[in-house]
């Protein structure tokens, strides 16, 4: 799909899927483990806030709690067949694997759970889901000590590793636990070797799912508002992460869309970037930053000062010999991040949305 342009259409208001983009919330809670709600009115609550993709994320057993059993999986499976409505709201079962010490890893689109009784560690973990159809994503990396064994890369399991928060509930783990580790989760993920796209998700154990403002949530490019249709846009990293209902951002380089590969040793890249929040953010002066890989703390190879409901192009010089990986981070020059990095780092501004990451491949 072509970038809209700066006189085309406004963010459409209408509920259901807004053209190619899916807004989506994909790691919810219920009483099926932590969380306070009803399962039985997850769903609807969230169709009702005007995300078209939604998923139950119910915790599996993490010693003191309780999670998933069989009988409540099985139920999931019926909520979200049940709530579901091709081509307009697509309502997903998945599960939270959870390790105290380790991490936490959504899991979506398998037909059976497993907790540790089944999967003691990341490896465990992959093994476990590398025969199966499903697809992971790494939950708010550096809340558990571990940080999923510091991000050790399996190569095996990089096709299923579809995704990372950078936005869970209101924080930005960016630099999250910056002070204990002097390292930033973005970083530790993406020069470890994962192909994760990036995202933001509510991780909601309320009863007012779908509904808060200012939590995570994703837009997923879909090519159709189906199961299949966001499995494929999962295994293509090709979504993004804000924390602001009704943001859209789509973006190219040198035409490829976020979660692509770029084929290119160095020389210049050309960038369109799309940003829209409808009259409510109209003129709102935005800063988009390129993001390159660094050591411990993502290099900034440019700052380009744009406003919503703008089209903004721009070229900067890549080499993958700096790296190989490229993200977008959209920001608010205003107001201040509230999980600092570095002193002075030009990420400590208050971030509103991440591209998925483009990869240089020579």
């Amino acid at each position: 799909m072509a970038l809209r342009s700066l006189d085309g259409p406004a963010l459409e208001q209408a509920g259901g899927l807004r053209g190619p983009l899916a807004r989506a919330d994909l790691h919810n809670h219920t009483l099926m483990s932590d969380g306070d709600g009803d399962p039985a009115l997850a769903f609807a609550s969230m169709r009702d806030a005007g995300l078209d993709v939604a998923a139950l994320t119910d915790h599996t057993t993490l010693f003191a709690i309780n999670g998933l059993t069989q009988s409540e999986w099985d139920r999931t499976r019926r909520l979200a067949d049940a709530a579901g409505d091709p081509g307009t709201y697509t309502a997903i079962r998945g599960f939270e694997w959870s390790n105290p010490l380790i991490g936490h890893a959504n899991v979506w689109f398998t037909d059976q759970f497993v907790d540790l009784g089944g999967a003691t560690s990341m490896n465990s973990h992959y093994n476990w889901l590398g025969s199966r159809d499903g697809v992971t994503g790494f939950n708010h990396p550096g809340r558990e000590a571990g940080r999923f064994n510091n991000f050790a890369y399996v190569a095996a399991a990089r096709d299923k590793m579809v995704s990372v928060e950078m936005f869970n509930r209101g924080d930005d783990y960016l630099f999250d636990g910056w002070a204990d580790s002097q390292s930033s989760n973005l970083n530790a993920c993406l020069n470890a070797g994962w192909r994760t796209g990036i995202t933001g998700l509510s991780d909601h154990h309320g009863t007012e799912w779908g509904h808060p403002e200012g939590v995570g949530r994703a837009g997923l490019w879909v090519t159709e508002n189906t199961r299949a249709g966001v499995l494929e846009a999962l295994r293509a990293r090709r979504f993004f992460a804000t924390r602001y209902s009704g943001l859209r951002l789509d973006a190219t380089a040198n035409g490829v869309r976020m979660g692509g590969v770029l084929p290119l040793a160095s020389g210049d890249v050309r960038f369109a970037v799309d940003l829209d929040r409808g009259a409510e953010w109209a003129g709102k002066p935005l800063n988009v930053q390129v993001l390159r890989p660094g050591t411990n703390a993502p290099t900034v190879a440019d700052i380009i000062e744009t406003t919503s409901g703008s089209l903004v192009e721009f070229t900067v010089p890549l080499d993958v010999e700096d790296g190989a990986w490229v993200v977008l981070r959209v920001s608010d020059p205003s107001q201040p991040n509230g999980q600092p990095g570095p002193a002075g780092h030009p990420c400590n501004d208050m971030g509103v949305a991440y591209s998925s990451p483009w990869w240089l491949e020579p």
